[in-house]
């Protein structure tokens, strides 16, 4: 199965390192980040990689042409355009994805099982399946009662909802719903495919986290070194 990694964005929450390179190109501890995304695909048979690429999409390019897997990996560096939105970047790769794909992100890292997500599209039968995961808990969590805190505890992911955490399987009538460059994904096609109920959410409840700042390079470097992922 082909997959898709969206790395075309601007990164501007994680401004010390973007500045010169883009996100997806920012190290975990030594490795960019989106060779560890590539590495999870790999590690469940997936062999064909199309990155969308925008914002010094050059950076990604150099170093993927020093870069080697084994001679069964095949990466696609494909031109997105730098001011594309996720859904007009995913629409410049129709050409190459006729059949049921694996889409993600650029910025983001969990353990979860491809093949589990794969077998659970499949049997939904639906168009689209994200990943749903719980957001890393960030502050505590208090009860005020006028000026008194009446119960403090540190926050858990189990206070908050679930959000999409990326690592997609979708078909290829997606493209009906994206019109241009402009369109954003998340917005109106997934907004149109959840109204005719076909959207579909997989729930994982192990470890996923984005990196959105600098404060989440950190905590992936963290789990990384305790071998949490």
């Amino acid at each position: 199965m082909k997959v898709v990694i969206l790395a075309g964005g601007y990164g501007t929450r994680l401004s010390e390192y973007t500045k010169t390179i883009p996100k997806p190109m920012v190290t975990i501890c030594g490795k960019p980040i989106i060779v560890r995304i590539i590495e999870h695909y790999i590690k469940y048979g997936h062999k064909e990689f199309f990155i969308a690429l925008g914002y010094k999409g050059i950076v990604i390019k150099k170093y993927f042409k020093k870069k080697k897997f084994s001679k069964e990996i095949k990466i696609n560096l494909i031109d997105t355009g730098k001011n594309t939105m996720t859904g007009g970047r995913l629409k410049r790769l129709r050409k190459f994805l006729n059949k049921t794909f694996l889409l993600t992100y650029g910025d983001g890292l969990s353990n979860i099982n491809i093949n589990d997500l794969v077998k659970f599209h499949k049997k939904s039968k639906k168009m689209v399946t994200l990943t749903a995961v719980r957001p890393p808990a960030r502050f505590g969590a208090i009860d005020i009662s006028g000026k008194i805190v009446k119960y403090f505890r540190e926050k858990n992911s189990l206070d908050t909802g679930w959000i999409n955490g990326g690592f997609f399987v979708i078909e290829p009538n997606i493209f009906n719903f994206i019109k241009g460059d402009k369109t954003y994904l998340e917005r109106e096609p997934f907004t149109k495919i959840t109204e005719k109920k076909q959207l579909i959410a997989f729930k994982h409840k192990g470890f996923w986290q984005c990196m959105d700042t600098l404060r989440d390079k950190e905590i992936l470097e963290k789990k990384i070194k305790k071998k949490k992922i």
